[in-house]
């Protein structure tokens, strides 16, 4: 069926994605040993890039090995093998999307019981109330491990250009570092990176800066941005336009809108904010707003699951829609689109009145699918979200045994700990 969903998007680098549908990043959480994407990742991706998708962004790829948003995260550094990140390409692309890598570093969101570092601009730690023991409490970035972190970020782009990804998409959204940089609440430094919003940007955009000068003209730079933090006094819609002008400057080829964090969930529709309470499409109204004065392609995210609401965010001039949740629950609906069918299903709501705890549990329902999706299964999205919650704990004490005896020896064979 004719739809400007299923027309081609010519990207600034000269890449073209074959539709305006693509997989935004979900934080699978389904690293294999070593860190590393195994089978199981990479079926995934075969799965969803038959499922017509015209991109697929991956889950948040980690660029430092102690600093990890969750303990079965996918590393790729110096020192990491490029022959799986090769054959996770291959998967994504196998159907003739492209396929970006999400680049992240987490800052002061690592849980507490984690190994590593738990870095941020400051030392504020992550306020989720009587659950902010959760997370550790992070030490003030020195400007030496600021600048050895935006190297990291530069490195991991040049690998995955390496390992035949298309692109990359930097994470600037949902509190993890570059977000809590850009975040007045969060950012309390009084030196070149805090203050302004020139000097809260800096550590993006010089992060930026060394991604495109570390990778070939012709490969795809995006970043993802919240739109607004949903925190009073936070960053907020007029930051990002400012923001997304600056990076306009620097060759981004396509800024995602999300937005939320930890502390405020709107990435999961639990915002505390009456913003984002729609049934779907939670950004649009903000996006619609940034669309008007943006100099590059939009791309929107945030509980798109009908067609013709796709097809509204279009018509509102962002570029791309993207979705998670939705694929997570029927991998092939750019295919059903197309074929003029909806999704079979849809997620079984969360409701409970704790918000960190519901967005927890609107995260292991999501990742059970994709284990499910993975295995050549079909998605059972009625699951309880408490099962899903309780299954989802045992994953992770697994893996974090898994990560903990992994780490060190990755720590040995460099020598050193990083800066």
């Amino acid at each position: 069926m004719a739809s400007e969903l299923f027309t081609p998007l010519p990207l600034g680098s000269g890449a073209v994605l074959p539709n305006r549908i693509a997989k935004a990043a979900m934080e699978e959480n389904m690293a294999g040993t070593g860190q590393l994407p195994d089978q199981q990742l990479i079926g995934l991706y075969r799965r969803w890039a038959a499922g017509g998708t015209g991109l697929l962004i991956t889950g948040n790829v980690m660029v430092h090995a102690e600093a990890l948003t969750g303990p079965a995260g996918v590393v790729l550094d110096e020192a990491a093998p490029l022959e799986p990140f090769a054959e996770w390409a291959k998967a994504g692309k196998s159907a003739g999307g492209a396929i970006w890598m999400q680049i992240n570093h987490p800052g002061r969101q690592v849980a507490s019981d984690m190994p590593g570092v738990v870095w941020g601009p400051s030392d504020l730690g992550v306020d989720l109330g009587k659950h902010s023991g959760r997370f550790g409490r992070p030490s003030a970035m020195t400007a030496q491990q600021i600048e050895a972190t935006v190297k990291r970020f530069a490195v991991t782009a040049a690998r995955a250009e390496q390992a035949g990804f298309d692109g990359v998409e930097i994470h600037a959204a949902h509190g993890y570092l570059l977000s809590q940089f850009l975040s007045p609440l969060v950012n309390k430094r009084t030196d070149a990176w805090g203050g302004s919003l020139e000097n809260r940007a800096r550590m993006l955009l010089d992060t930026v800066r060394a991604v495109r000068a570390a990778v070939s003209p012709s490969f795809t730079v995006a970043v993802k941005l919240n739109s607004a933090d949903f925190q009073r006094g936070g960053f907020d819609a007029d930051d990002a336009r400012q923001v997304i002008e600056w990076l306009s400057l620097l060759d981004v080829d396509l800024v995602e809108l999300s937005g939320g964090s930890y502390e405020s969930p709107a990435m999961t529709g639990r915002a505390t904010d009456t913003r984002t309470q729609a049934r779907e499409a939670y950004f649009l109204e903000l996006a619609k707003d940034l669309v008007t004065t943006s100099p590059v392609p939009l791309m929107l995210t945030g509980g798109i699951t009908r067609r013709t609401t796709a097809e509204q965010v279009l018509a509102s001039g962002v570029a791309l829609v993207g979705m998670g949740t939705a694929l997570a629950v029927t991998p092939d609906l750019p295919n059903h689109w197309f074929n003029g069918r909806e999704a079979d299903r849809q997620m079984r709501p969360v409701t409970w009145k704790d918000k960190p705890l519901a967005s927890a549990a609107s995260m292991a329902q999501v990742r059970r699918q994709l284990r499910r999706i993975a295995r050549g299964s079909r998605p059972r999205p009625g699951i309880h979200p408490a099962i899903a919650l309780l299954g989802e704990q045992r994953q992770q004490r697994q893996a974090l045994r898994r990560y903990r005896a992994w780490l060190p020896t990755r720590l040995k064979a460099a020598g050193h700990r990083h800066p």
